[in-house]
């Protein structure tokens, strides 16, 4: 049986309160742009000046562009239902959609790891830090970062258009995911929830573990070293641990079975599609004074040839 009998879905939303939905229509809109300029000015900053030549950057860069894109495919359809009679989405956008939110988070999280290495290689391996993080390793992480997340992202869309859907048609969330969409599915789905638990569940706990141990023997690490060193170390790796967790937690409990409901699933879904990705910019570079100095030389540069 294909999709043949529903051809377009309704979104429900976040809230059903005509008040809180015009609210809500200021802050994310607000959040939205937020979230374009703050992760837009880093990668074009470090895009314009020598920091891209680091390997913490050059990931930074990409997890920036990634947050962007990851947003987008979200964040838009959000916002315009919010203010929107139909909520609806054609199943082909829905599918879509899920993909595309699944291969930019799952980018995003590998990128995540690769950081971390990267700070693995900086603070334990300081002598051959070159070598280990030379510009092909560099790339070559970032595209395996890719290949994996589209491995990733196609299984859950195979998943879902070998399903059955003959009604009810509304999806009690604010954009197209695997678990809202199985709900729906005129099929018992137990087997396939299940095998998405473990698949997606188990891969965020094993990832965040790793990065979780990672940062753990950073840390002590650092006790050998020079008060300064230590303290710009833990400068830079306290932004990436605040990052992880923020971007973690609510995908851990999203993806790992809880006793909740799919309501609490839309509040953890809010962190890791809007929350997270506007105050990563912020967490990168409120501390990072490399960020801040780089930041006054390409765009003050950039007011000073103009004023010429």
């Amino acid at each position: 049986m294909g999709h043949e009998n529903i051809t377009e879905f309704i979104l429900l939303g976040l809230c059903s309160d005509d008040n809180a939905k015009v609210t809500c229509f200021v802050l994310f809109s607000l959040c939205y742009i937020a979230i374009l300029s703050g992760n837009l000015l880093i990668l074009l900053t470090i895009r314009g000046s020598r920091l891209g030549e680091q390997p913490m950057y050059f990931f930074l860069s990409y997890l920036s562009f990634m947050d962007v894109c990851f947003t987008s495919t979200v964040a838009p359809k959000l916002i315009t239902d919010l203010l929107a009679q139909e909520k609806t989405i054609s199943y082909n956008s829905c599918v879509a959609q899920m993909f595309y939110a699944h291969f930019f988070g799952a980018t995003e999280i590998f990128i995540l790891v690769a950081m971390a290495y990267d700070r693995y290689a900086a603070i334990c391996r300081p002598l051959q830090y070159t070598v280990i993080m030379n510009r092909q390793v560099c790339y070559g992480l970032v595209m395996a970062s890719a290949v994996g997340a589209f491995i990733h992202s196609i299984m859950q869309v195979l998943i879902i258009i070998q399903l059955p859907f003959c009604g009810p048609r509304q999806i009690d969330h604010y954009f197209c995911d695997i678990f809202p969409l199985l709900k729906l599915a005129c099929t018992d789905t137990r087997l396939l929830v299940i095998a998405i638990i473990t698949t997606t569940g188990v891969l965020s706990i094993l990832t965040f573990a790793a990065l979780v141990i990672s940062y753990i023997i950073i840390l002590s690490t650092l006790r050998t070293r020079s008060s300064e060193g230590r303290r710009k170390a833990l400068s830079t790796c306290g932004s990436h641990i605040t990052v992880v967790f923020m971007f973690f937690l609510p995908l851990i409990f999203t993806y790992v079975p809880m006793a909740a409901s799919v309501s609490n699933d839309k509040i953890f879904a809010l962190f890791y599609t809007m929350i997270a990705p506007m105050f990563n910019p912020l967490i990168y570079t409120l501390r990072n004074t490399d960020m801040k100095n780089a930041m006054r030389k390409v765009w003050c540069r950039d007011k000073l040839s103009r004023g010429r």
